[in-house]
C-alpha cells in the first residue's frame, strides 16, 4: 500500500473541496497517495456499479464481488489513467458489464435468487408485498432478455444513463443503444402482459 502524503492528513479541511472534484483529479490524486479521495471515489461510483450488477445477477453477493472487483481493477490502473481519454464511470461501467457477463456464463444453471432491493421508505405491509412482487417480476423479466437488450435497458431506464453514455460504455452506435432499448421495452411488456392487474397496475 503506498503511503499517505501527509495533505491527505488534513481530512476535516478537505473534504468539501475534495468532494466536489472531478472523477479524474480523484482518481490523480488516489495515484499520488491519497486515501481520502480513494474513499471519496468509491462512495461516489461504488453505488453505481452495485446497481447495475444487482441488476444483471440478481444476486447480493456475487453483485458485491463484482463491484469489489471493478473497483479493484479500476486502481490498477489509476496510475496510468490519462484524463479526457474516457469518463470513468463509463470505463466502470463496462468493465461491470464483462464482469457480470463472465460470471453468468460460468454458471451453469440459470437459476436466480429472488432478492429484492430494500425500500428507502416504510410503506405498509401490503404495500411492500406488493412492490417486491413487481421487483420481483421486473427481475424476472428482465432475466429473459438476450444479454445485449437486458443491458441496454438496465442502463436506460434503471440507471438513466444518455443513449450516447451507453453506446460508449457498449461500444455501439447510438442507433443500436436505441434498437437495442426499443426491442428490450416490447419484449418487456410482451413478458408482463396479462400481470397488470396482479401487480397493482391499471394500466400499461
Amino acid at each position: 500500500m503506498k503511503d499517505v502524503p501527509s495533505s491527505a492528513h488534513t481530512v476535516r479541511g478537505d473534504t468539501v473541496a475534495a468532494d466536489a472534484c472531478s472523477d479524474d483529479v480523484l482518481l490523480k490524486r488516489f495515484a499520488e497517495g491519497d486515501a481520502l479521495a480513494a474513499r471519496l471515489l468509491t462512495d461516489r461510483l461504488g453505488p453505481r456499479c452495485y446497481s447495475v450488477a444487482l441488476r444483471m445477477l440478481n444476486n447480493r453477493a456475487e453483485a458485491e464481488d463484482v463491484t469489489q472487483e471493478a473497483m479493484l481493477r479500476l486502481w490498477k490502473v489509476a496510475g496510468d489513467w490519462v484524463p479526457g481519454q474516457a469518463k470513468i464511470s463509463t470505463w466502470l461501467y463496462r468493465v461491470v458489464l464483462n464482469l457480470c457477463v463472465d460470471l453468468r456464463r460460468k454458471k451453469t444453471a440459470g437459476t436466480l435468487d429472488d432478492v429484492p432491493e430494500p425500500e428507502d421508505d416504510q410503506p405498509s405491509v401490503v404495500d411492500r408485498m406488493q412492490q417486491n412482487a413487481r421487483v420481483d417480476a421486473l427481475q424476472a423479466a428482465l432475466a429473459q432478455l438476450p444479454e445485449r437488450q437486458r443491458e441496454a435497458v438496465i442502463l436506460r431506464h434503471i440507471e438513466e444513463l444518455s443513449n450516447p453514455e451507453i453506446a460508449g460504455i457498449m461500444r455501439i452506435s447510438v442507433e443500436a443503444v436505441e434498437s437495442l432499448v426499443a426491442r428490450g421495452k416490447r419484449s418487456l411488456t410482451a413478458i408482463l402482459s396479462g400481470r397488470q392487474e396482479e401487480l397493482g397496475y391499471d394500466h400499461v
